[in-house]
C-alpha cells in the first residue's frame, strides 16, 4: 500500500502540482489527427491535465493548441473564424495563429504600443502515429522528438488508431493494464459458456485453458532506458510456461502482452483529463502486413479484446453511467462479469476502484509486483524532477519503440531467454535504423 501523501503526489497532474510538472516534461497525444481532419476545419476544446485548451489546424495543415480565451476582452475563441492561417475572435477581430501570436488587431491603432505583441498561451505540436501530441512543460528542457512507439513508424495501412474516455485517475487505469493477473478472472468465461455465445470472448481455447487453471503467474521484471518489461509465466501444457510479457514506458505508455508470434500488436497511452478521468489512447500495429478492413471493421465494433464499442465522443457504448450494461443472466450463462467486451471488463473493474482510488487501504498479493514497480518508478522520477534533476527518457524517443506480447516456451527457459527467442532483444527494444 502506499501512504496517503504519495497516493496525492501520484494522483495529481493538474497545474503546478510535482506529477504534473513531471509529466508535461514528455510529449502526450492530446487528440487525434482525425478530430482536426482538414485545413480550417472547426476547432476542438480540449482539457490535458486540468488546463482548458484550443486544438485547431490552420489553412496550411499546421496544428496550434492554444488556450481559448482572446486576450481582449476574454471572448471564447472556440465560436471564432478558423480562416486565413489564425482563429479569429468573433467578438472584435483579433486573430491568433498556432503559436498563440495575435496576429492581427483590427480595433487597435498601428502605432499603440502594444500593437502586435499580445500572445495567448500555445504549446508546440506534432503529428505522429495519427495522433496530435503537444508538449506542455517548460520551453529549455522541450524534448525534440515525441516518443518513437512502433505502432507511428509502420506505414499508415499497418496501424489503427481510435481512443476512449475513462472515466477514473489515469493511473489505476494504468495499473490495470499492467496487472495481467487479472486475466484468470476478470476476461474468463462463464463455467456454463456456450461456444455460440462467443462474440465477445477470447477465442483461443489453449490461452483460456492456460489463463483459467493457473491464477498466480510468477513475475520478473527487465528494466530499460525508459521503463521495464514485465514478464508473467503461467504453468501450461506439462513442461511449458505461458508467457505474457507486458511494457510499460514513462510516464504513460504501455504495450499488451496478447499477441503471439505473427500476431497484431497492441499499445495504449493516457493523458489525464483532469484528476478524475483521462484519454486512453489505443492502437493496433503489424510491422510486415496491412490490417484489412475487415479487422477495422471488428475494432470498430470492438473486437479483439482491446477496443472498446464507442458512441458519440469516442465515449463507450457500455460505461459508468448505465452499469456497463451488465446481464446477470449472461454473467451465469455466458462471462465471468456479465458485461460484452474485454475492454469494458477493463474499465469496469477500473472505474470501480473510484474515480481516484485510495491506496492506503490495499492488499497487495505477490501478482502485484508490475503495479508496485510501476508506483515506486513514477515517484522517484516525479521527485527526482521537483529536486530539480531533468528526466532522461523524454530525450530518449528511440527507446519507445518495444515490443510486448505472449510466449508458449519450455519451462526451463528463463525471462531473459524467453526475450530473446521471442523479440530478439532481452528488452523487447526494435531497431528500427538497422531494419
Amino acid at each position: 500500500m502506499l501512504s496517503a501523501t504519495d497516493n496525492a503526489y501520484l494522483n495529481s497532474s493538474e497545474p503546478d502540482t510535482p506529477m504534473g510538472n513531471y509529466l508535461r516534461c514528455h510529449w502526450h497525444p492530446v487528440a487525434l489527427s482525425e478530430e482536426v481532419a482538414k485545413p480550417d476545419c472547426a476547432p476542438i476544446r480540449l482539457k490535458v491535465m486540468g488546463e482548458d485548451l484550443l486544438l485547431f489546424r490552420d489553412s496550411k495543415g499546421k496544428t496550434g493548441l492554444i488556450e481559448p480565451f482572446c486576450a481582449h476582452r476574454g471572448a471564447d475563441l472556440f465560436f471564432g473564424r478558423n480562416e486565413e492561417c489564425g482563429i479569429r475572435c468573433i467578438y472584435h477581430g483579433w486573430k491568433y495563429d498556432i503559436h498563440g501570436n495575435c496576429i492581427d488587431m483590427p480595433n487597435v491603432p498601428k502605432d499603440a504600443a502594444y500593437h502586435g505583441k499580445i500572445k495567448i498561451k500555445a504549446y508546440p505540436t506534432q503529428e505522429f502515429a495519427d495522433m496530435v501530441w503537444a508538449y506542455m512543460g517548460p520551453p529549455d528542457i522541450q524534448p525534440f522528438e515525441v516518443p518513437q512507439l512502433e505502432a507511428g513508424l509502420v506505414p499508415p495501412s499497418h496501424r489503427y488508431v481510435t481512443k476512449r474516455l475513462v472515466e477514473c485517475n489515469w493511473t489505476h487505469s494504468m495499473e490495470g493494464a499492467l496487472d495481467t493477473a487479472h486475466f484468470s478472472f476478470l476476461h474468463m468465461p462463464a463455467p456454463a459458456f456456450r461456444k455460440d455465445d462467443s462474440s465477445n470472448i477470447a477465442a483461443d481455447e489453449s490461452r483460456i485453458r492456460w489463463l483459467r487453471n493457473d491464477p498466480a503467474p510468477r513475475f520478473k521484471i527487465i528494466d530499460h532506458e525508459v521503463g521495464f518489461l514485465i514478464g508473467g509465466a503461467r504453468n501450461a501444457d506439462p513442461g511449458d510456461h505461458y508467457w505474457r510479457l507486458t511494457q510499460y514506458m514513462l510516464p504513460t505508455h504501455s504495450i499488451t502482452p496478447s499477441a503471439m508470434p505473427n500476431e497484431t500488436y497492441y499499445g495504449y497511452s493516457w493523458v489525464p483529463i483532469d484528476d478524475h478521468s483521462c484519454w486512453m489512447y489505443v492502437y493496433a500495429w503489424h510491422p510486415d502486413q496491412a490490417i484489412s478492413d475487415e479487422e477495422r471493421k471488428k475494432y470498430i465494433k470492438g473486437g479483439y479484446g482491446q477496443f472498446a464499442e464507442l458512441g458519440p465522443g469516442y465515449v463507450p457504448l457500455r460505461n459508468r453511467s448505465n452499469s456497463y450494461l451488465m446481464s446477470r443472466e449472461e454473467q451465469k450463462t455466458i462471462s465471468f462479469t456479465g458485461i460484452r467486451g474485454i475492454a469494458e471488463q477493463d474499465q469496469m473493474a477500473q472505474e470501480s476502484q473510484g474515480y481516484v482510488i485510495d491506496r492506503t487501504k490495499e492488499n497487495l498479493s505477490p501478482t502485484d509486483v508490475g503495479i508496485i514497480r510501476f508506483r515506486k518508478l513514477l515517484l522517484q522520477e516525479a521527485k527526482a524532477f521537483a529536486a530539480g534533476k531533468k528526466p532522461d527518457s523524454p530525450n530518449k524517443a528511440k527507446d519507445y519503440c518495444v515490443r510486448g506480447g505472449g510466449a508458449h516456451t519450455k519451462s526451463s527457459l528463463a525471462l531473459e531467454q524467453v526475450m530473446e527467442e521471442r523479440f530478439g532483444s532481452i528488452t523487447g527494444k526494435v531497431d528500427y535504423a538497422n531494419n
